[in-house]
């Protein structure tokens, strides 16, 4: 089909899910991410269209594919849990309402187990203190939403001739400070950067408003991005260094922003070129947070058994299957009232979506899933990954307390 401006916005729909490619469990919340998805992707399609570009973003889902609970991200059609492509790594394009955050997890290894008392002693002389990074003061978040700072014990003991302290802690957060503009860049967060709103080019879809960077203005933000990952990194370290003292880095992978100037992950890792490298797939705060060695994917074989393979090549998309290479970085968020969706009502150009419950004769109706009820999903999101040989079970991480600062 070729993709036409005056085409029908089912047909736009019905084209950009079939540029959505599912490796979740299909539940609930991963049913509202597909449903929603398909808003973001035809934005995209459309925009692509308008830029003379040939509209094949594709979103390639991992196991925890879910909801994203930021309301300005998931307005704009977007879920949580895999990678989105819409360009080639070196050309200067960016969308920027997927709203890259540099979000990452340190994996740090003790020698003994901290008392519980000592750390928050240590705690409070954090909150009190007034920390820099690149002359920039640090927000500690680690009290916010899904971020925290996990104590746990492991039974790896060994990987690859390294040897493991018994004890690990893993800090979860990102870059808030660098969320409006400020003396390093533009900001992250268009909505909250009049610098970066300022620069931004925007295009009125059939679903609404796409913003996006283009040329030196994309290299701008991109570079600004770079920074802001490092400085994320380098935050999770301090936090460690101010908690724990001396540490042994396992692990500081990102999972939510760019990887190019055409890719962006939201809650996925990226595998790199170091195949020894060795990442957190986090679930509940009662369950083990499980270490994995990422495997290389999506192989022609993998592509082919899950069905992906006659739709990839019909639109010319099979490379971007071939090089997915990302894990979940969590469970996701799980809505057990929620069974499926049954339509999406329009009004006012805000989606409403019509879901079954649990109970056959109810069925709940919402726009901002962000208000409605939710947990964490637990080791099927695991089993899931290793029986789609995305990754393999290197070690586990049993908690013994958390910590929110």
């Amino acid at each position: 089909m070729k993709y036409k401006n005056t085409l029908e916005k089912t047909e736009m729909l019905k084209y950009a899910q079939k540029h959505y490619f599912s490796l979740g469990i299909d539940d609930g919340a991963a049913k509202l991410c597909k449903s929603n998805f398909r808003f973001g992707l035809a934005k995209i399609h459309f925009a692509q269209n308008h830029l003379g570009l040939k509209p094949n973003a594709t979103f390639i889902s991992t196991p925890d594919e879910t909801i994203s609970r930021n309301k300005r991200r998931w307005n704009s059609g977007y879920g949580y849990g895999g990678k989105l492509i819409w360009g080639h790594k070196n050309d200067p394009l960016i969308f920027v309402d997927t709203k890259p955050n540099a979000c990452g997890m340190l994996v740090g290894g003790l020698d003994e187990l901290p008392k519980p008392d000592d750390i928050l002693k240590k705690v409070k002389n954090i909150v009190s203190s007034e920390v820099y990074i690149d002359n920039i003061k640090v927000e500690w978040d680690y009290h916010k939403g899904n971020h925290f700072i996990d104590i746990m014990e492991t039974d790896l003991d060994s990987y690859n001739s390294q040897k493991f302290p018994k004890y690990m802690f893993v800090i979860h957060g990102s870059a808030p400070e660098l969320q409006q503009e400020n003396d390093k860049g533009v900001g992250l967060y268009y909505d909250k950067s009049k610098n970066l709103m300022n620069i931004c080019n925007s295009i009125n879809t059939p679903f609404g408003e796409i913003k996006y960077l283009e040329g030196n203005n994309a290299k701008e933000y991109f570079e600004f991005f770079n920074f802001a990952k490092k400085f994320a990194a380098d935050k999770r370290r301090k936090a460690a260094e101010m908690l724990f003292g001396n540490f042994k880095e396992i692990s500081n992978p990102l999972h939510q922003g760019l990887l190019s100037y055409g890719e962006l992950v939201l809650g996925a890792q990226h595998i790199t070129s170091d195949e020894q490298k060795i990442f957190p797939i986090a679930l509940r705060s009662d369950l083990p947070i499980y270490l994995m060695h990422g495997v290389k994917s999506l192989s022609e074989e993998q592509i082919d058994d899950l069905g992906f393979e006659n739709r990839a090549k019909k639109f010319g998309i099979l490379k971007n299957l071939k090089e997915f290479n990302v894990l979940p970085h969590g469970g996701g968020y799980d809505l057990p009232h929620i069974n499926s969706v049954i339509e999406v009502l329009e009004i006012e150009n805000e989606h409403y979506f019509v879901c079954e419950q649990e109970i056959q004769e109810g069925f709940t109706i919402f726009s901002d899933v962000a208000e409605t009820s939710y947990i964490y999903r637990g080791k099927k999101i695991v089993n899931r990954t290793v029986n789609l040989e995305l990754g393999n079970i290197v070690g586990k991480l049993f908690p013994k307390f958390v910590l929110k600062i």
